[in-house]
């Protein structure tokens, strides 16, 4: 037996409870994981309070992402009792995901984790962090460098936003935090930011274009928001486009991209090819990194996620959730 959040299909919408599940529950994969950790991301809080179409197929076991040991393996590329993590690759939407004690994955799916990261450390840094990283990695490789200007961040108390504030300020870059909770704003200062300010200046429909201020920006929102973004982008800037907290339509013009030769890059975290997965990850490991990150993580146990889940969407949560399913 083993504990897992368990969602369900309802005439209302979406169901989720905390259930014990025999182990012949399972779905079909080369691997099962001893989970260790798992975490709560927005497209966790979607699925688990029915916010979004994100499950594909119930009942389903939700969690994007986890970190734990293999217990069994039909693939010898694993090993019982290899640390491992995994994000994305469709698991909490159509494959039973990390919200689980135990998991049973493609290994095609899985990445042994990375020297210097633990599995406790690694659900800090989770899909969030993994994916601000992914960012930050393409700004850097679209030519943006620190003594070019301010990047903007945008969603800046969500996960990502966090984290890429983080890196950024870690690698040189003046940080600009948009977030929706003033109240946050010491605790963004102190992760590395050097001004905040308030999202409604971006939210709302603005502009074809209006004065060059970004030099790159990280973008975890969508709709008007990465509109009047780009709009407000340098010569040759680049915005990275990871989330759609605000909407998934994009009310712009294509002058930014003709006029002052915007690039806009999408960060498809989910499906990312195997090496860039492993050169992010790498980039991670980094001690002064990852103690910042641990100490801007909350740990809940599981019989806490439905609950924080709500929280999250309500946006009453700065940071990182790490969930221990074990306790």
């Amino acid at each position: 037996m083993f504990r897992a959040i368990v969602l369900e299909k309802t005439d209302s919408g979406t169901g989720a409870s905390l259930r014990e599940l025999e182990e012949t529950a399972l779905p079909e994969g080369a691997v099962t994981v001893q989970v260790d950790y798992s975490t709560l991301n927005y497209k966790d809080g979607l699925a688990i309070t029915g916010a979004g179409p994100v499950v594909r197929s119930f009942p389903m076991v939700p969690g994007v992402d986890f970190a734990g040991r293999v217990r069994d393996s039909a693939d010898a590329r694993f090993k019982p009792g290899d640390a491992v993590v995994l994000n994305g690759w469709g698991v909490g939407e159509v494959h039973w995901g990390g919200l689980a004690q135990l998991a049973r994955v493609s290994a095609d799916w899985l990445m042994p984790l990375p020297n210097g990261i633990d599995a406790a450390q690694a659900m800090a840094i989770g899909t969030a962090g993994y994916t601000a990283m992914l960012s930050v990695q393409a700004l850097e490789r679209l030519g943006v460098r620190p003594e070019q200007g301010e990047i903007l961040v945008t969603g800046a108390n969500g996960g990502v936003g966090s984290i890429a504030i983080m890196i950024l300020a870690q690698r040189g870059y003046q940080v600009v935090a948009s977030t929706g909770r003033m109240s946050e704003r010491e605790r963004l200062l102190g992760l590395g930011a050097h001004e905040v300010i308030d999202r409604a200046l971006l939210a709302k429909p603005g502009k074809p274009l209006v004065k060059e201020r970004w030099a790159g920006a990280v973008d975890s929102v969508g709709s008007h928001t990465l509109a009047n973004v780009c709009a407000a982008m340098r010569q040759g800037g680049v915005v990275t486009a990871c989330g759609l907290a605000q909407g998934m339509d994009f009310p712009a013009t294509i002058a930014p991209f003709i006029l002052r030769g915007v690039t806009l890059a999408g960060i498809n975290s989910v499906y990312m090819p195997m090496p860039a997965r492993l050169a992010a990850w790498e980039a991670l490991a980094d001690p002064a990194l990852l103690g910042q990150l641990v100490d801007n993580t909350v740990e809940i146990p599981l019989n806490a996620a439905i609950e924080a889940a709500h929280d999250l969407l309500a946006g009453r949560i700065a940071g990182r959730l790490r969930v221990d399913v074990n306790a």
